[in-house]
């Protein structure tokens, strides 16, 4: 294989953690009201304030764990093989 500068398994990880963000989005989405008269409280359940955030920012903290740590020297040196 070739030389990257992250091993796969970091970058499976940052794979993992995008994927967890783009969830995070997605349950976000909607809640909003046609007729901007009326007011939809829908738009304020606990989906949308609470487990969707928590899915984007352990996203972002599995992302800068993959790109932060560091391969051991066993992996090192099988991956140089």
């Amino acid at each position: 294989m070739g030389n990257f500068s992250l091993p796969s398994k970091n970058v499976k990880l940052i794979l993992a953690g995008l994927v967890a963000m783009v969830l995070g989005y997605v349950l976000m989405i909607g809640g909003g009201s046609d007729d901007p008269n009326v007011f939809n409280p829908e738009m304020f359940n606990f989906r949308r304030l609470v487990i969707s955030p928590l899915f984007v920012i352990a996203g972002i903290v599995v992302i800068i764990v993959a790109i932060m740590k560091t391969p051991k020297k066993e992996e090192v040196e099988n991956n140089q093989k």
